[in-house]
């Protein structure tokens, strides 16, 4: 028994003409929402209000901004951006490295052996508390170096 693979699985079926159903759907709603203004709004003023839902109901249907993307998409994703809050972590405050003495340092070692609790939920930020806390002495493999972050 052989069975067929479907091929073209990423293109919409043309529906209605040569529109797909969503085309089709954009069109017809932009086109209802223009006849109300029209309707409603008198001729001048109506098509002046008319002009911008037309473009955006056939940008809707036909156009796509990123070639695979659809502009529903595009849109939704520009609203999500504008309106959801925003994480910025380039913009980092860089911290000063303190030295310490000898002797601090062997007081440090003897607490490894230590259990501390966990100040946070998460293991991210467990990591970050502990690099920002202890300090290692790092070797610059090329110069032989001790270096203290």
């Amino acid at each position: 028994m052989r069975f067929q693979v479907p091929q073209f699985i990423e293109v919409e079926d043309k529906i209605i003409g040569p529109l797909t159903i969503k085309q089709f759907i954009y069109i017809a709603g932009g086109a209802g929402m223009c006849f109300i203004l029209i309707r409603y709004l008198g001729l001048m003023l109506g098509i002046v209000a008319a002009l911008p839902v037309a473009a955006f109901a056939l940008a809707l249907a036909f156009y796509k901004p990123n070639e695979r993307q659809s502009f529903i998409l595009f849109v939704e994703n520009a609203f999500k951006y504008f309106v959801g809050e925003k994480l910025y972590i380039w913009k980092k405050q860089d911290k000063q490295p303190v030295a310490k003495t000898v002797e601090a340092r062997e007081a440090t070692s003897d607490l490894d052996g230590l259990y501390v609790p966990r100040l946070a939920d998460s293991k991210l930020k467990d990591m970050t508390w502990s690099l920002d806390v202890t300090t290692k002495e790092l070797t610059n493999p090329v110069t032989k170096n001790n270096k203290q972050v």
